[in-house]
């Protein structure tokens, strides 16, 4: 297979996974696997399916044991699964046949591979959590500092109405909130083992089977699902979804600012930027250009994902393929994606100045909508808008300023009609709502 940016020698430093790439690796892989298996015997042999003795040798070898995943490559291809090769190696190097033979005593590979899947995805949302904290508390810091710093608004592309930096800030972090609370569910009850035998029905396993279930659930610290899911990839899907989300949010973030330090606008400064090979006077936006990039190849996969969710009859081999290809490479996007984000989030900067340039560039048209408003206490709202209305046009064709006009064309009104507050809002106080609520929510 082609090697992807995240594992390539030159790109691996753009779309950087960090720790969470050790987790997708094929030693990280055997050894969830192998964890997986010794936790089984040993709740068999404590419920008296297998003798005692022979479950805490298999506990202990799952602790020791050493595989090499080279070894299982050539009878992985011809299985499609690397369990029976995996299971094979393992009863060898424990050197015990008397208790090797009670490795593996009425599971299916479908229950090791999909239970070591869910061991390693704790520990990517585990990562995941560290990292996301941190990002929120780098956007509630600027959200705070900057709840007052008049910046434009934009809609299709347009001025619309004055917004504060700080507001912004807010947009970016809510949805990384929400998602943040429900991280703490998702790794409270989505994370599912799986004990259901060869077809589901865990009939090697006898009525003893939901018990055990329940026990590696115990030991494993996941979620006994109370029932078989090897066709139904709802575990797999909702953590895909989360992640999905998760980028989206973060892919927004990149958009914003990207369109936000382009050539004509410049109203922020990131902590580092990229230069070009044959224009010295280019400072590329890298980092928001990774969080787009990584957006995008996210959407691709999860809807690749939710294709392969529909398992024909008990198990279907090209369903849980497609699984296998794609699910890592969804994790890891979000993993260089956070990365990204939180060193955005922790270095860039507004340029106020620039900000103030372009809101007086816009000769006051962006508080039209707050004058009109205002209008309302000595007109009726159709005439306010109206009159407001024209005097837009009279700017535009005179090249005046539009608070200039509409102070002199109505002088009774309030001067505070005119004023920062005014005109933008609610955006501070959001700026700041959302500071708290990140200070609350990040405070662990």
């Amino acid at each position: 297979m082609t090697a992807t940016p995240f594992d390539s020698a030159h790109l691996g430093g753009l779309f950087d996974t960090g720790e969470t790439a050790r987790l997708f690796s094929d030693t990280a892989e055997v050894r969830a696997m192998l964890l997986v298996e010794g936790t089984l015997a040993q709740v068999q042999g404590q419920a008296g399916i297998i003798p005692e003795i022979s479950a805490a040798a298999i506990h202990r070898a799952a602790m020791e044991v050493l595989i090499d995943p080279a070894q299982l490559r050539e009878a992985t291809a011809q299985n499609g699964v690397s369990v029976p090769a995996l299971v094979t190696a393992f009863r060898k190097e424990m050197s015990a046949p008397e208790h090797a033979q009670y490795v593996h005593w009425g599971a299916t590979s479908q229950d090791i591979i999909d239970t070591g899947l869910m061991l390693r995805m704790k520990q990517v949302l585990g990562q995941y959590e560290a990292r996301l904290v941190e990002a929120i508390a780098g956007l509630a810091r600027l959200a705070e500092s900057h709840a007052d710093l008049p910046m434009a608004a934009r809609t299709y592309g347009q001025h619309a109405t004055p917004t504060s930096f700080g507001a912004m800030a807010a947009q970016w972090g809510m949805p990384l909130l929400g998602l943040l609370a429900e991280l703490s569910a998702l790794r409270a009850d989505g994370l599912w083992v799986s004990l259901s035998g060869a077809a589901g029905t865990a009939s090697a396993l006898g009525p003893e089977a939901p018990a055990l279930r329940a026990g590696i659930a115990a030991k494993l610290g996941l979620t006994d699902p109370g029932r078989s899911w090897h066709t139904d990839r709802a575990p797999v899907l909702r953590i895909a979804d989360w992640i999905t989300r998760l980028l989206a949010a973060l892919g927004k973030f990149g958009t914003d600012l990207v369109l936000l330090t382009q050539s004509g606008i410049s109203e922020v400064r990131l902590g580092a930027s990229g230069g070009s090979s044959t224009m010295p006077q280019k400072q590329n936006p890298v980092g928001p250009s990774a969080l787009v990039a990584l957006w995008r190849h996210g959407a691709g996969l999860a809807a690749t994902l939710n294709m392969s969710a529909g398992h024909a009859l008990q198990r279907d081999g090209a369903a849980w393929f497609t699984e296998w290809l794609v699910l890592p490479q969804l994790c890891l996007s979000a993993a260089s994606a956070l990365g990204h984000a939180e060193r955005l989030a922790s270095s860039l900067s507004p340029d106020a100045a620039q900000m103030q340039a372009t809101l007086d560039a816009a000769q006051g048209l962006l508080n039209a909508e707050a004058i009109s408003f205002a209008l309302t206490a000595q007109m009726p709202r159709p005439e306010a808008q109206a009159a407001v209305k024209a005097l837009c046009q009279r700017v535009v064709a005179e090249g005046s300023d539009l608070l200039t006009l509409a102070r002199a064309q109505w002088p009774d009104m309030p001067a505070d009609s005119f004023g920062t507050a005014a005109m933008l809002g609610q955006a501070p106080a959001e700026a700041r709502a959302f500071a708290a609520a990140a200070r609350t929510a990040t405070a662990r």
